[in-house]
């Protein structure tokens, strides 16, 4: 039977509920959700999507730090939207964040996100060395 670990860090948020940061297993990293909370002080951050992006892919790499990986191993990301008018703010921080990196991604608009937050990202990356992006097709 595989090997679950559970990845914590105090340099991201604390889960809001009953689950982990992320989950890693066979060099894969599960990670959860992240919205807009500054580790520091446990509390929603202010401003707009592209603040909010920001803070969220922060906290999201600190996560996968944790774990052994990086924004650059990440192999798939799902991107939570409260509304598809946000798209290209968020797309335009999301862009910056990954770089030439363009792992696979699904965006959806939901009808709402923990304490009200505009964006919510979660990603599947692979941990330890030699699996970073490589750009080629």
């Amino acid at each position: 039977m595989p090997q679950l670990t559970r990845i914590d860090t105090d340099a991201a948020p604390g889960a809001l509920g009953p689950y982990s940061q992320a989950v890693s297993c066979d060099g894969w990293v599960f990670a959860s959700g992240q919205i807009a909370i500054d580790p520091a002080t446990e509390s929603l951050i202010d401003g707009d999507v592209s603040a909010q992006t920001d803070r969220v892919l922060r906290n999201l790499a600190a996560v996968l730090d944790a774990a052994g990986a990086s924004l650059r191993t990440v192999v798939k990301t799902t991107v939570f939207l409260s509304d598809m008018a946000n798209f290209s703010a968020m797309n335009e921080v999301y862009a910056r964040h990954f770089g030439d990196h363009r792992p696979a991604r699904a965006t959806v608009a939901v009808a709402g996100l923990p304490k009200g937050v505009d964006v919510e990202i979660e990603a599947v990356a692979r941990a330890g060395g030699g699996n970073e992006w490589n750009g080629g097709g």
